[in-house]
């Protein structure tokens, strides 16, 4: 009998995957490729919500076990998947910079602003009012992660590239049995594809449509990331990843024109140089109404467990969720209110 059976290869479902691992348990991972939220995000980690100017849930807390977990598969694969880069807000008036200095005063997020105005002058960028500095910032390349912890779970024969059947699961007075696997626990990782699930499609995930490019643009020269409605990532040779956009309505995962548009004409108020869009992708993120993740165990079957909505911090919050998850699993360590999916028991429950 294997201890985890878990279904997902995304950011959330390799956190969880490498934690076991890493403590000796015996895990599966089912993978059929049908959502690319994770393959395609921006990757970015940023301790502050800069369109408010206020830090994100559990920062700190969430950066220490992303650096452990980030580390660790440095060690593992001998790539460096985490890009460290300072994130730089450009400002458009005087009042964006007096609420900057205000929000820096705030003991939350003193940490993570700087008090020194950045008057860098860029290829390609305008800004006249300069720009301030988030620290303790990144990001991630996700494809090039989940392409090598994929290839690792392959050479062990840990991963089944195919459907995961939620009627084939059968329960035993301890753990299930899925087809000829036996199991101890089931961790459900699907992103937005949780809507499939019958033993969890209940709970609040909206799913939040983000479409990005990666643009070319040769006059334009940034050694940081500018975040302003929008992001600009520089990925060497003149291309940089840009995004990305918030569609509440649409959930599929294809380019639209409107998302097209508004990406360019965002970028166009950034930049004063020519650009070419050579890539276009959309996702849907696994977002949810509160804004916090959705963790815990069944409320009937105590084998079957969730790991989701991770939403559009997933870089962030996938080491410490998998960690919250593990330790009530495997210590009976309780878990936060504001991560326990029961926040919503009564509400959604039928």
């Amino acid at each position: 009998m294997i201890d985890y059976l878990i279904v997902g290869a995304g950011l959330a479902g390799i956190s969880f995957a490498d934690l076991a691992l890493n403590n000796n348990k015996k895990v599966v991972v089912f993978e059929n490729n049908s959502q690319n939220s994770s393959r395609i995000a921006g990757g970015l980690y940023n301790p502050v919500i800069l369109k408010r100017f206020t830090e994100v849930w559990d920062a700190s807390s969430q950066l220490c076990d992303m650096d452990d977990f980030y580390n660790s598969l440095r060690n593992k694969f001998s790539v460096d998947f985490d890009n460290k880069l300072p994130i730089y807000r450009k400002f458009f008036s005087i009042e964006e910079q007096n609420n900057w200095f205000l929000a820096s005063d705030k003991k939350g997020l003193a940490p993570f602003l700087s008090t020194t105005l950045n008057f860098d002058k860029f290829n390609g960028i305008d800004a006249p009012f300069g720009y301030g500095e988030v620290l303790k910032t990144g990001y991630v390349d996700t494809s090039l992660l989940l392409k090598h912890y994929r290839g690792y779970l392959l050479s062990r024969s840990l991963l089944f590239e195919k459907e995961f059947k939620y009627d084939d699961i059968v329960f035993l007075e301890e753990g299930i049995t899925y087809n000829g696997i036996k199991a101890k626990h089931v961790i459900f990782s699907e992103g937005f594809g949780l809507h499939q699930n019958p033993y969890f499609n209940f709970l609040p995930l909206d799913g939040t449509k983000g479409e990005l490019f990666i643009i070319k643009a040769p006059n334009l020269s940034i050694d940081v990331i500018v975040n302003t409605s929008v992001f600009i990532l520089p990925l060497g040779d003149g291309l940089f990843k840009v995004g990305a956009t918030y569609n509440w309505k649409d959930k599929t995962d294809l380019p639209t024109n409107e998302g097209k548009e508004e990406l360019i004409a965002r970028i166009k108020e950034i930049i004063s140089c020519e650009f070419e869009v050579i890539e276009h992708f959309a996702g849907v993120r696994p977002t949810v109404r509160d804004r916090r993740p959705l963790v815990g165990t069944h409320d009937t079957y105590s084998q079957l467990h969730i790991l989701n909505g991770l939403g559009t911090r997933g870089v962030m919050l996938g080491p410490s969720m998998a960690k919250a998850l593990y330790n009530n699993i495997e210590h009976q360590l309780p878990l936060s209110d504001e991560i326990n999916w029961y926040r919503y028991l009564k509400k959604f429950r039928k």
